[in-house]
């Protein structure tokens, strides 16, 4: 190694005046009681934060009640103890309730700045896609606790996927974009996932990429291990055989526009449990083999919104830009979840 300074140089850049002034946390003295708080009594401070939000069956204790000694029997952790709740309702219904159905939930931008496709969403639209989505997956027989895989660029129907397998108690395992059909295969065999949702191919910068052809391998890669995939939901996101061509079973791939968008926009919520599963995610396999990491709802959706309004210092109204792709936590987090929270 070479030679490097010992020395350490401590020194501080406190925000402006100005700044300050409007900001969720004014002051690191601020700060440090806030978080003093969370963890001497988190009861309190938890609870206060958990209960803006809706829940159709109250919490009847915080926790965190958890076990991390295997002596004592098998490893624990609780949050919210006998709530019900649903995270889709409360980044959607609870705002559109609220009298704020017209206001943007998100927007949406191409890959092509002159694509057309760019637009924002106001949170009643997002709301009646999510619940069409989610009436299509019931259609298909999914259920609350069967896992669904997304295999999406970075397109409107991603978030939506997510919302809607959040909204009728389904567990999403999203696999980015840009894996590998080995990569998809293992997690849809992992996952034991019945569905996928893919596209028929997406354009990264100016080159197409055939994402439906890496999706069919990954599905075929997944029969050779003894598990077969009942249906694919193809969104045609480029439509056109000759710029990305695609192959079509007839018997298991259906067009989004065909099973989705001719559903009702209502769809009523399945209450789930605090501790219910909300989704999984996997580890990228960089030490071993990649491992689903099974993310709670109530726990996740309180922590999600708490860090999104106190890191980002958002304040309704702002428009807030993530630059990471929804394949990861960070995407799940500061995407689709904690700012539509």
């Amino acid at each position: 190694m070479g030679d490097f300074n010992q020395d350490v140089v401590s020194a501080s850049y406190p925000p402006s005046a100005a700044f300050s002034a409007g900001a969720h946390v004014k002051s690191l003295e601020q700060y440090q009681q806030m978080y003093k708080e969370s963890v001497e009594n988190p009861e309190k401070f938890f609870g206060e934060v958990a209960r803006t939000l809706h829940w159709e069956t109250p919490f009847s204790s915080v926790g965190p009640k958890y076990n991390f000694d295997t002596d004592k029997g098998p490893v624990s952790s609780e949050w919210f103890a006998g709530g019900k709740t649903n995270i889709a309702y409360n980044c959607l219904d609870r705002h559109v309730k609220a009298g704020n159905g017209s206001r943007v939930a998100f927007h949406y931008e191409a890959n092509d700045p002159d694509d057309k496709a760019s637009r924002a969403f106001t949170y009643a639209e997002v709301l009646d896609r999510v619940c069409q989505c989610a009436n299509a997956l019931k259609r298909m027989g999914v259920k609350k606790g069967d896992r669904v895989t997304i295999y999406l660029p970075m397109v409107v129907e991603l978030p939506v996927a997510m919302l809607a397998c959040a909204r009728i108690g389904a567990v999403h395992s999203v696999v980015f974009g840009g894996f590998s059909a080995d990569s998809l295969g293992g997690r849809i065999v992992d996952a034991q996932s019945k569905i996928l949702i893919t596209a028929d191919g997406v354009m990264r910068g100016p080159r197409p990429i055939a994402l439906k052809d890496i999706a069919d391998q990954g599905v075929a890669i997944a029969a050779k291990e003894g598990f077969k995939v009942d249906k694919v939901i193809c969104v045609m996101r480029l439509d056109d055989q000759k710029k990305c061509p695609y192959k079509w079973d007839a018997s298991r791939d259906v067009k989004w526009t065909d099973v989705v968008n001719v559903e009702s926009t209502t769809c009523a919520p399945e209450w789930v449990g605090s501790e219910d599963i909300l989704f999984m995610l996997y580890t990228s396999g960089s030490t071993g083999k990649p491992k689903g990491v099974v993310h709670t709802t109530a726990g996740y959706m309180v922590g999600c919104m708490l860090s999104f309004k106190y890191s980002f210092d958002y304040h309704q109204g702002d428009t807030y830009w993530c630059t990471a792709d929804c394949g990861w936590i960070t995407g799940h987090s500061y995407i689709t979840y904690g700012p539509m929270l």
